[in-house]
């Protein structure tokens, strides 16, 4: 099976990028973040303590997750919405940076990868995950344009609860967590390709992987415009 993976932080475009990247290509969409919030879900539903790391990797190893058509199942339930709300959000950042956590998901991952051609996205793909995929790419943007696409990303969905100065904020702190983290940490790899989306679409930030792909033999001949 052939992989790409999509790191970066938060709000650089990695999701809109993959989702259509991999409905072009007729790849599998794996988002990895998702999957995380999907075991924090879990575990708020079975009043798993947050910092019980052995429990917490035992629930992730039960549990679950699957991508289709564009939307996250647990356990055969629907739960892409519900995987967004803050509360999820909030508990999500203990579990993921539970080590034993991220050997199960890497685990999961990896299992994924051995069924289908993937688009995957996350933190650590080109360089724990999936080492040796086929074209790593880590996307990134200024602090300022991540955080308005975040937020406008909000308004859309009928958020107005945070304005961009909170969000840029909360951005920051996150990021730290991300590059702190012990195992998994958030970096570009070292033969990742790394795209800068400030002031590009979502169609040429698309456009700009495909073609790297298609250089590396990954696509067909014809690649829409």
């Amino acid at each position: 099976m052939k992989i790409i993976t999509l790191d970066g932080p938060a709000g650089a475009g990695k999701s809109s990028t993959a989702k259509l990247l991999a409905s072009k290509l007729g790849w599998c969409h794996m988002d990895t973040g998702a999957m995380y919030r999907a075991v924090a879900l879990a575990a708020l539903q079975r009043n798993v303590a947050l910092d019980n790391e052995k429990a917490l990797a035992e629930l992730a190893a039960s549990l679950d997750i699957q991508f289709l058509s564009g939307a996250v199942f647990l356990n055969g339930e629907d739960i892409s919405v519900e995987i967004r709300i803050d509360r999820v959000t909030a508990a999500t950042r203990p579990v993921a940076d539970a080590p034993s956590v991220r050997e199960e998901m890497t685990a999961m991952q990896r299992k994924l990868s051995r069924k289908f051609n993937l688009v995957t996205e996350g933190r650590d793909q080109g360089t724990v995950v999936f080492p040796c995929a086929e074209l790593k790419v880590y996307l990134d943007a200024s602090p300022s344009a991540r955080a308005a696409r975040r937020y406008h990303e909000r308004i859309e969905h009928g958020d107005k609860s945070h304005s961009i100065e909170e969000i840029l904020h909360s951005q920051i702190e996150r990021d730290q967590g991300d590059k702190d983290r012990p195992i998994g940490a958030m970096e570009a790899a070292k033969d990742a390709i790394i795209i800068h989306t400030d002031g590009f679409s979502l169609e040429n930030v698309v456009n700009q992987v495909l073609e790297l792909a298609r250089g590396r033999g990954l696509t067909s001949d014809y690649i829409p415009k």
